[in-house]
């Protein structure tokens, strides 16, 4: 055996046995991102974003989050579910991107279930039906009066096509028999800012996000989507009580890692998140922002989004959305 072939064989020995090493460490053993499919600053974003402290600080590795923004949360999930499935690349996935999407775009370049593995739910909360300044309504009836004596000219501004907020605003207009005009934005901080700024008139709004300003009296909030008043706004009436009755619609987020993902790093993962959710303070920090937070087991998350999936169809169909 020639000098070179056996230095050629001992390297790659080396190699071998690096690898095995490697995966033979406990998970995680490297930085671990997070990817949120939106840009920085909205709800999703500063969920992920204290998520990622907290899992870095329990289970002693570096986590942090990657913004990767566009059609509608598709263009992160897509990075995501395409990632190797070893644990160290996983979303936080949310209504749009695995309740909604699959319905309304027949091109998306993944499913929310065959092409991930759920983690666990991380939070849910009502949306905010929110107004700029300029709009003439007090109440959630005195909107759709305005909408309706202006039809197709009032617009209700969103996160991105395909979003919960997208698809609530397409619910109230079937709800309500409005035409409001959707205009999606790349992520919630931009649709808030042209909301104040008066680019366009009302919202579906994370409570994160539009909270403060209607706290710092910069839109005004007409009603919630949730069954019951929410305690954060609680002079705020529900949908339901405002003369829509059944009228309910959540919107939650979730952590995904791609399909083929290891069920002892999933499992491992879903331990240290849940454990994150049932600690007081963060828990408490979200509620004071408008969220239920609530951990699942991985089954229990898949059968979730396995509901949501022909709820959110339901509604595509009766209103004809489309992504155009």
């Amino acid at each position: 055996m020639s000098k070179t072939l056996r230095l050629a064989l001992a390297a790659l020995a080396c190699s071998f046995a690096f690898a095995a090493a490697t995966q033979a460490q406990p998970y995680p053993n490297k930085l671990v991102r997070i990817v949120v499919p939106f840009p920085p600053g909205g709800s999703t974003d500063l969920l992920a974003r204290r998520l990622a402290d907290r899992l870095q600080a329990s289970m002693g590795q570096s986590f942090i989050v990657e913004n990767k923004p566009g059609a509608g949360g598709a263009v992160g999930s897509e990075f995501v579910a395409k990632s190797p499935p070893d644990g160290y690349t996983v979303l936080m996935g949310v209504t749009g991107s695995h309740g909604i999407s699959v319905s309304l775009n027949p091109k998306l370049p993944y499913h929310p279930l065959k092409d991930f593995a759920p983690i666990s739910m991380v939070v849910s909360a009502p949306l905010v039906i929110v107004v700029g300044p300029a709009i003439p309504a007090n109440t959630l009836a005195e909107y759709v009066a305005h909408a309706r004596s202006k039809p197709e000219q009032v617009t209700h501004s969103s996160p991105g096509n395909g979003t919960s907020m997208h698809l609530t605003g397409e619910m109230f207009n079937l709800a309500a028999g409005l035409k409001l005009v959707h205009v999606p934005y790349k992520g919630s901080a931009g649709a808030v800012n042209d909301l104040i700024g008066g680019q366009v008139q009302s919202m579906f709004g994370d409570f994160l996000v539009v909270l403060p300003q209607v706290k710092g009296g910069k839109i005004k909030a007409l009603a919630v989507t949730s069954a019951r008043r929410h305690a954060l706004l609680p002079d705020v009436p529900t949908v339901a009580e405002s003369g829509y009755p059944g009228f309910e619609a959540l919107s939650w987020q979730g952590l995904f890692a791609p399909a083929g993902t290891p069920a002892d790093i999933v499992a491992r993962l879903n331990v240290e998140t849940v454990k994150v959710l049932a600690s007081e303070d963060f828990r408490d920090a979200f509620a004071r922002q408008g969220f239920l937070v609530a951990g699942s087991t991985p089954a229990e998350f898949r059968t979730f989004i396995e509901a949501e999936i022909p709820k959110w169809a339901q509604i595509i169909r009766a209103g004809g959305v489309t992504l155009q």
